[in-house]
């Protein structure tokens, strides 16, 4: 499989301070006010988080990568440390092209937790990458975008599910109720 994405980052110059980038990747599809929430939690620890919008071939697509992509730069717009990129291949390769030196993960349950743990060992093992976890709001723990694609699909308002912030016409173009 051919890799993809959208960064080039430039190394720091002799001097310079190391930047505390992270990569937060997913397939976000579509980007909850979980994920909108670890974003923000995350902006007070790097200096730039790279909002990573990838391919999971085992999940549906609902919305395509490019309008993902779109969605989740509205709910950003005037916030200059959040990026967001489109890529396929390894994360990691995605997170060095980025120069990010952290990979950034949303925790729900002791599963994510297991998953996560084991994912964050690859990672580090192959590139050097630490993995920072934040634990999900408890008032956010019931959101997965999985439940809100089926909502959807039911013509349910998913509204309360998705960011506030955010251009509601990507995702009513899906046919979904956002009100």
């Amino acid at each position: 499989m051919t890799k993809t994405s959208q960064c080039t980052e430039p190394s720091p110059a002799p001097g310079e301070a190391q930047r505390r980038v992270a990569l937060f990747p997913g397939s976000f599809d579509p980007f909850t006010r979980g994920h909108e929430s670890i974003v923000r939690r995350a902006l007070p620890l790097f200096d730039e988080v790279v909002v990573a919008v990838g391919v999971n071939m085992a999940k549906r697509g609902l919305l395509s990568r490019e309008q993902r992509k779109a969605w989740i730069e509205s709910v950003f717009d005037g916030e200059p440390r959040v990026r967001v990129i489109t890529y396929t291949g390894l994360t990691a390769d995605a997170a060095r092209e980025c120069g990010a030196g952290f990979l950034l993960r949303g925790v729900r349950t002791l599963q994510d937790f297991e998953t996560e743990m084991h994912m964050a060992e690859v990672n580090r093992e192959l590139s050097g990458l630490e993995t920072v976890l934040l634990y999900t709001l408890p008032e956010l723990g019931h959101v997965s975008s999985s439940i809100v694609r089926e909502l959807m699909a039911y013509g349910r308002d998913v509204g309360s599910l998705l960011p506030e912030r955010g251009d509601k016409r990507i995702i009513e173009n899906t046919g979904s109720r956002v009100e």
